[in-house]
């Protein structure tokens, strides 16, 4: 049990580290010194870049080593259809039945992301923008179907952290998140469809301007 522990713990940390950037795209990984800095053996790292090969976060290369993958154009827009029209979906339901409880939960979570902003903690934001969706999601009975667009997401999610760590759009994506909110409270299906609609597609809108600023993390 806790060898598997250690596995999982592994894969989700060095995972982690990837759509954080905290490993770059492009970079060079190694067993030993990954096993190293988490204080695991050789192992479950061997096992997580495996897993993170197949989900295509990793590439390796025999006789050259394992690099985090590039971020590809064609893989970050596939995430952002599939979620897009989840979203859109759920946001409409939210607006049906959704409770106080839950809009209570998104309306605490708003002013954190205030906080973060005038922090200008990217990273928290991230955070904070993962747990406005999700629970969204959660408020809706909709937890299998967050879980099968997080898989997904993983291209995407890379983007959007170096979206924020570039401090694009961050005061849009909070104003959208408010807007959500409300239209969720007033129960208008049509005006929550439409900032969503909006809202995912600021990650077309950043594309442009991170390929051009970071284009050595592109493929």
């Amino acid at each position: 049990m806790m060898q598997q522990t250690a596995r999982s713990n592994t894969y989700k940390t060095i995972k982690d580290k990837i759509i954080k950037l905290e490993l770059k795209p492009g970079e060079r990984v190694s067993e030993n010194k990954i096993a190293e800095t988490l204080e695991v053996s050789r192992t479950p790292v061997r096992e997580s870049f495996v897993r993170l090969s197949q989900e295509g976060l990793i590439d390796v290369y025999p006789q050259r080593g394992s690099f985090i993958s590039l971020i590809k154009e064609e893989d970050v827009e596939e995430g952002r259809f599939m979620r897009e029209h989840m979203e859109i979906a759920v946001v409409k339901l939210a607006c049906q039945n959704i409770n106080s409880t839950f809009l209570q939960h998104l309306s605490e979570n708003l002013l954190l992301q205030d906080n973060s902003i005038s922090e200008k903690n990217h990273q928290r934001l991230f955070q904070l923008d993962e747990e406005f969706h999700h629970t969204i999601f959660i408020g809706c009975n909709k937890e299998r179907t967050w879980q099968s667009v997080q898989n997904m997401m993983v291209h995407l999610n890379r983007t959007r952290m170096l979206s924020l760590a570039s401090e694009l759009n961050w005061e849009k994506i909070v104003t959208q998140h408010k807007e959500i909110v409300e239209a969720i409270k007033n129960q208008n299906e049509t005006e929550a469809e439409r900032i969503m609609r909006e809202h995912m597609a600021l990650v077309n809108i950043d594309m442009a301007s991170l390929k051009t600023n970071y284009s050595n993390y592109f493929e």
